[in-house]
């Protein structure tokens, strides 16, 4: 009995699994937060973070933030990015961000949100007493998505600080939650057991170990409970009760091992050796890699011994070794498989990113470890944290190695844009500095005509508004009159009279038709007005323009340079940090494997001492039986 797993040891609360709560806006206003969560909801990260972050800063940076797309997310945007970088491992970040949500000017429905996230995060840091100020501080309406999953936080945090009675309150007031069927009574029995309420804690355990759910997490905890009241019945040497629970336990579930161990010693630990036969029979030909199945190899026969079927314990026993020597065998080749890197480049595989079963698909791969042995390390926290950290600093390596691919690129396009645009532009400057000349020009005119309109407002100068042809023929009058006086000859009255009296028509006209003249130069102004802005447009826009083109491949040297020193900083430092980060992962695994391989050279041991044993008996019992004949 000394062998039984005791899984009272493992009491901790046990729980759905929660993802990232960010949902999408039913009416997305920003294309770019969009694109955010889309990564977000593909479980990449790091994109989610890098394009949400970079949204965030452009949004604060602006002087009317108010008419920007983002404008109507932001809070939810804030939320996102604590979300993404909790999903991330970022908690100090995830924190950070959630925190300035909670002390901002925001409803009492979103800061007790927030306040739920930021004590979801320190419980997850194992920092239960920071969780538990944390939902000290909810007050007022909490969210009815987040209710539930408050209280059953409430009761993690009460059980991590050892204020089981307060764990046992909310947990019995959660017992009708559809949502955590199963988790709730499953953690209300292990709270009750930690109270000091023994009879209490074996019933819920007992309720959720006869569940009727065809939900597999409800299911599995339907397992996980049977298991551990069968166990805990087993080491209380109430072997009846413990052989009736751990026969609840599924055939193919994940916990069917350890409860056909756990059924076989029931019966064993009663005297029942045939009847324990079952179970352990069962379990003896499942794959030998699992310790419940190793365990089961040396106690099968060990039942038949007990039985006095010495030859048939001989025979297991010998099989039993033989098992053993073949999986030593593969657990020293794996450690030495490990040691030259496979374990680490088997663990990286494209292929296995999109398979959740990976951990299973890895020991199909060639020159792969024998990872059955390393389910169990492979599903540990400690473990999975650190592939985690080990997988994104690959992925970091990749994305800093496409980045420095990028930076070429960037220098290949400037390059193209210079070639293409220097050429251009000495011609284009010297067509610019004519027409600028004409335009200057043009505008210096129309200036002293809207001068000349706005003092004719005081002053009226009818000459001003004489016609072209009004001129001519003034000019012409004039031009006329010299030659006639020219000569010194005396003019005739009558020719004079006829100067004088065209003089007086153009006269005349001028006057009588100055004031609609005068409406018309300011509207024909006005109409040129709209030209002139028109072609500041367009000024304006030729200016930018020029700009735009030198811009575009002058001024990125140095920032490039230094992009690019940052680029190869940051790749060396993460390779550094995969390389011990790896290096942890391989000791992990080889010291998972080297435990098991110890383990099973104590069984061989034990096998051979029984072998000889069994054919000890095998051999009296037979001299035993030509004697009697």
């Amino acid at each position: 009995m000394n062998r039984l797993i005791i899984l009272l040891a493992s009491l901790l609360f046990v729980t759905p699994v929660l993802a990232a709560s960010t949902a999408a806006p039913e009416d997305l206003k920003d294309l770019y937060f969009g694109e955010a969560l889309y990564y977000a909801y593909q479980e990449d990260w790091f994109e989610a973070i890098a394009r949400l972050d970079s949204e965030l800063w452009q949004y604060r940076g602006l002087d009317e933030p108010e008419l920007d797309s983002l404008y109507s997310h932001v809070g939810q945007a804030e939320f996102s990015v604590g979300d993404f970088e909790l999903a991330y491992r970022m908690h100090y970040r995830a924190g950070r961000a959630i925190t300035a949500v909670i002390e901002g000017n925001v409803e009492d429905a979103v800061r007790n949100e927030a306040i739920f996230r930021l004590a979801r995060i320190y419980f997850q840091k194992d920092q239960p007493e920071n969780a538990q100020l944390a939902v000290h501080r909810i007050r007022g309406v909490v969210p009815v998505k987040i209710r539930d999953d408050l209280a059953f936080l409430r009761a993690h945090i009460a059980l991590a600080n050892g204020r089981n009675a307060e764990a046992v309150r909310i947990l019995k007031e959660l017992q009708s939650e559809k949502s955590l069927e199963g988790f709730s009574s499953y953690n209300l029995g292990i709270a009750l057991l930690r109270n000091a309420n023994e009879q209490d804690g074996r019933k819920a355990l007992d309720r959720t170990g006869q569940l009727v759910s065809a939900l597999p997490a409800t299911l599995a905890i339907k397992d996980k409970s049977n298991l551990v009241l069968g166990y805990k019945l087993l080491e209380e040497q109430k072997h009846e009760g413990a052989k009736l629970v751990l026969d609840r336990v599924r055939l193919n579930g994940p916990f069917s091992n350890r409860a056909l161990l756990g059924s076989g010693w029931a019966d064993a630990s009663a005297g029942n050796f045939e009847r324990a036969l079952v179970p352990w029979s069962i379990l003896a030909e499942r794959e030998v890699t699992d310790p419940a199945v190793q365990e089961a190899l040396l106690a099968l026969p060990f039942a038949y011994g007990k039985l006095n079927v010495h030859g048939r314990a001989a025979l297991l026993y010998g099989s039993a070794l033989a098992a053993f020597g073949g999986e030593i065998d593969k657990l020293s080749a794996s450690i030495k498989s490990i040691r030259e890197g496979n374990f680490l480049r088997a663990l990286v595989r494209e292929e296995l990113k999109q398979d959740a079963n990976w951990v299973v698909k890895l020991r199909e791969l060639p020159e792969t470890p024998e990872t059955y042995y390393l389910l169990d390390l492979m599903a540990s926290h400690d473990f999975q944290e650190s592939f985690k950290n080990y997988f994104d600093l690959e992925e970091l390596l990749k994305k800093l190695s496409a980045w420095q691919g990028a930076l070429d690129a960037y220098e290949d396009l400037i390059q193209y844009r210079r070639a293409y645009y220097q050429p251009l532009l000495p011609e284009i400057d010297r067509e610019f500095r004519r027409l600028d000349s004409q335009m200057r020009l043009r505008l210096e005119q129309r200036e002293r005509i809207e001068q000349r309109l706005q003092s004719m407002l005081v002053a009226p100068r009818p000459d001003y508004l004489a016609t072209a042809g009004e001129r001519i023929c003034s000019e012409e009058l004039t031009s006329l009159e010299q030659k006639l006086n020219a000569g010194g000859s005396k003019v005739a009255p009558e020719v004079n009279d006829r100067i004088k009296r065209l003089r007086g028509v153009l006269a005349w006209n001028i006057a009588t038709e100055y004031d609609q003249r005068f409406t018309d130069a300011h509207l024909h102004l006005r109409a040129l007005n709209q030209e002139v802005d028109l072609l500041n447009q367009q000024y304006t826009a030729f200016v930018r323009t020029r700009q735009a083109a030198t811009q575009s491949y002058e001024g990125y040297d140095e920032t490039i340079r230094q992009q690019r020193q940052l680029i190869q900083a940051a790749r060396e430092e993460t390779q550094m940090l995969m390389a011990r980060q790896g290096s942890m992962l391989e000791i992990m695994a080889v010291n998972e494997l080297s435990k098991r391989r110890d383990r099973l050279d104590e069984y061989q041991v034990k096998a051979r001492f029984a072998l000889a044993d069994s054919y000890d008996r095998a051999s009296k019992t037979q001299l035993q039986k030509g004697v009697e004949q």
